[in-house]
């Protein structure tokens, strides 16, 4: 025990280490007024560290080995694979007691130990199966989320500015970026809340896709305005697993996935690549992305430690935008002028974790990373305008720090108290020039600029007695940095912006499901969650923009009628003062639309009436108001928010037609929408797609399918309005087939 103390210090030293490097360094390059404003930060942080180490020192004895839980009933030991959150995930049909609604399989081992989940959250949480997922042909990896109950999807169709998911009302244009993003636990947003860094990730690495619609999740501050949705790819075990597919418009796609592990030592492995000539003229892509996942736990230790590293490169054309008559005509065609137009990026990923047992009721979780995003954009919009290089670098550091208490009371059926501490620092560049054909002219644009953000939270989650469960918490966030206007070619002088004074952002929020029959849970929550400017928008250009901060509140049921059916039903809101949208003027600047209004109504159903036969389907209907317009937009008052769809459906069909053989119907559609604040136009967007696949198991270790993608070849689009409407046509009708070979290379080698 003493050893096992000992090198638990070692980590927790090393790693205090580590976070004291990138202060002082920190500190160095941005001089004596970043020096005190991170002084502050860090007196805060330091005093949190210092509870960690107190705590760290409580006797070990009596510990049980990491990852292992007492099951009280039967007083046996249970693998839970504490750290392994992709392995925790519960499946709401095993509980009334959550709001969880789940799609395919997803592994449970164990117990609830360590952090708190995500089931008690108690909002709409959705999860995705590795088996729902896994198997889908898409160029880019933001489509897998038309498979979630209530996610829009935006479809640009621009090559490496492909498009991005939203829900709860916001659009996926790019002004808000209202969902933070997280793989494997790790924040994965770019400065503007893009998630681009989703792309890393390809469908065979996935283990499950986590999606949290509301307010009231105190997790996680920077982008967390509507939700959040966390990516959990493969780690641990031993396997062996390739997919090569080959279809339509000259696609060729290999992915590739190796685990091995023995000892408390655990390796994976992840290669992929595809290739694409794209539905449209001038559409070809390429892309490829390598991953290794490293974990230690030493047999009857009570802690974890882990690496996980990503590189991803990828080149894509865009075709460009359509007039109305040529999107009708010749939806194929690529405009003249866009013929130099495409995309080049560039993204690596390094992240340290490292989770302990402290006592057998408290649980410490630590989780750094370095996330580096560089992008060179070109595009031309129109005839009449000149092409522009657009050039983002990014580099982001960071941690996430959780402390866990499970205490037993007898008065309590359960009692969880959690709080934690994050930061992360930005350093980041945006640039452009104008030019013709990839030829530079002119810099247009020369910013560079630091955001610092960081905040805390604490929650608790509740059970007085075994039908209630409450869930109150509270956030705070505050944020520092500067922006440096350089000098362009129209420009001499630089210029130096401090951030906005957004001071600490409260975010109190309460939770609440009460179960009074067994399969039947009504559950409610409000929260407050918070909106920063983005890229320029940040800082004080003339004027101040407050934080927007976000109200909302959810009521809903979960139900379960008979064992082979549940559903889950729910209507929401969401106000928001002072929202600040993102400017495409070509300064970064942002700007406030007023205050705005969303609410919906939210309907889902899984069902497996017979063995063979498996059902599900999902309803959203939403809306977004502008209630009290901007000081510029007084035009706008009770008008729609553009670009968001009033509904959403998908659902799906699976039918197993032998043990060997499954078939597969899928459906997603969306309504139409406004392009402009100004509802100046006519409304565009509504669609359906069809999908269809087959599914064979030629013997243990080959599998075999062939997919249909927009079975009905239905025209669908992007559109959006530059004085004239500008459109983007989606994929035609395309055919896949796909070989799967798996098995235990481990196992064969031993």
């Amino acid at each position: 025990m003493n050893q096992e103390l000992l090198r638990v210090g070692e980590a927790v030293k090393a790693l205090n280490v580590s976070i004291w490097t990138i202060y002082r360094t920190y500190c160095h390059i941005k001089g004596e007024k970043k020096e005190k404003t991170k002084l502050a930060l860090f007196s805060t942080s330091q005093v949190y560290v210092v509870f960690i180490a107190i705590v760290s020192c409580i006797s070990f004895s009596n510990v049980q080995a990491f990852g292992q839980a007492t099951d009280i009933v039967t007083n046996t030991s249970i693998s839970t694979s504490a750290s392994n959150d992709n392995q925790e995930m519960p499946d709401s049909s095993n509980s009334s007691e959550n709001s969880f609604f789940t799609l395919g399989e997803v592994v449970i081992t164990g117990f609830a130990t360590g952090p708190l989940k995500s089931q008690d959250v108690l909002t709409s949480v959705d999860i995705l199966g590795a088996d729902v997922v896994e198997t889908q042909n898409v160029d880019y990896t933001w489509q897998l989320f038309r498979q979630a109950p209530g996610v829009m999807t935006t479809n640009f169709n621009q090559g490496g500015t492909s498009g991005e998911f939203s829900f709860r009302g916001f659009n996926g244009e790019g002004e808000i970026n209202a969902i933070k993003l997280l793989i494997d636990g790790i924040p994965s947003n770019t400065n503007s809340g893009d998630m681009e860094y989703l792309d890393m990730i390809f469908p065979l690495d996935i283990q499950s896709i986590e999606i949290i619609r509301g307010t009231n999740d105190a997790r996680y501050g920077l982008h967390n305005i509507a939700g959040n949705a966390n990516v959990f790819t493969r780690t641990g075990g031993n396997y062996t697993k390739a997919r090569i597919s080959y279809g339509s418009f000259g696609t060729v796609d290999v992915q590739a996935s190796s685990g091995f592990e023995a000892d408390g030592f655990s390796q994976n492995y992840f290669a992929a690549y595809r290739e694409s000539d794209g539905y449209r003229d001038h559409s070809d892509l390429s892309r490829y992305t390598f991953a290794g996942k490293w974990f230690y736990s030493p047999p009857n230790s009570n802690y974890k430690i882990g690496l996980i590293a990503r590189l991803y490169e990828s080149e894509a054309d865009s075709p460009g935008y359509l007039t109305f008559d040529e999107s009708r005509s010749r939806p194929k065609k690529s405009p003249s002028f866009s013929n130099f137009d495409g995309t080049e990026r560039k993204m690596k990923t390094v992240s340290g974790h490292f989770d302990v047992d402290m006592t057998s009721n408290l649980f410490f979780s630590l989780k750094s990373y370095v996330n580096k995003f560089d992008r060179t954009r070109f595009v031309q919009f129109f005839s009449t305008s000149s092409q522009q290089e657009r050039v983002t670098d990014e580099l982001q550091y960071g941690a996430i720090a959780t402390l866990t208490y499970r205490p037993q009371f007898p008065w309590f059926d359960d009692f969880v108290l959690e709080g934690g501490f994050d930061f992360q620092q930005q350093e980041n560049e945006s640039i452009r020039y104008s030019g013709n054909q990839r030829r530079r002219q002119a810099l247009t644009r020369n910013q560079e600029f630091d955001f610092l953000i960081y905040g805390g939270f604490l929650q608790a989650v509740i059970k007085p007695v075994h039908w209630l469960k409450l869930v109150p918490a509270v956030r705070i966030d505050s944020a520092d940095g500067d922006l440096v206007n350089r000098p362009t070619d129209s420009t001499t002088n630089s210029t130096v912006l401090d951030l906005n004074d957004y001071d600490a952002i409260w975010q109190p929020k309460f939770s609440a499901v009460i179960t009074p029959i067994e399969g039947y849970s009504l559950y409610g929550n409000w929260g407050r969650t918070f909106q920063v400017g983005i890229g320029a928008g940040a800082y004080q250009n003339g004027r101040e923009l407050e934080p927007s901060t976000n109200e909302g509140w959810e009521m809903g049921v979960k139900l379960s009628p008979l064992k082979w059916m549940e559903g889950r039903i729910a209507y929401w809101e969401q106000t928001a003062d002072d929202e600040v949208r993102r400017l495409f003027t070509g300064s970064g600047d942002s700007e406030n639309i007023g205050e705005t209004k969303r609410r919906g109504f939210d309907a889902q159903l899984r069902a497996n009436p017979i063995n063979p036969l498996s059902i599900w389907a999902a309803f959203s209907w939403q809306e977004g108001i502008i209630t009290t317009p901007g000081p510029t937009e007084s035009g706008n008052k009770n008008n729609e928010i553009d670009h968001i769809p009033d509904y959403v459906v998908s659902g799906g069909i699976d039918y197993q037609i032998t043990p060997d053989f499954r078939g597969s119907f899928s459906v997603f559609a969306q309504g139409d929408y406004f392009l402009d604040r100004a509802n100046s136009t006519r409304q565009f967007g509504d669609y359906y797609l069809l999908n269809l696949g087959l599914f064979y198991q030629i013997n243990k270790y080959v599998g075999f399918d062939f997919q249909v993608i927009n079975l009905t070849d239905k025209y669908y689009e992007y559109v959006w309005n530059a004085g004239n409407t500008l459109h983007s046509p989606g994929d035609g009708r395309g055919f896949y087939g796909a070989l799967t070979v798996e098995f235990d290379v481990f196992n064969n080698i031993l």
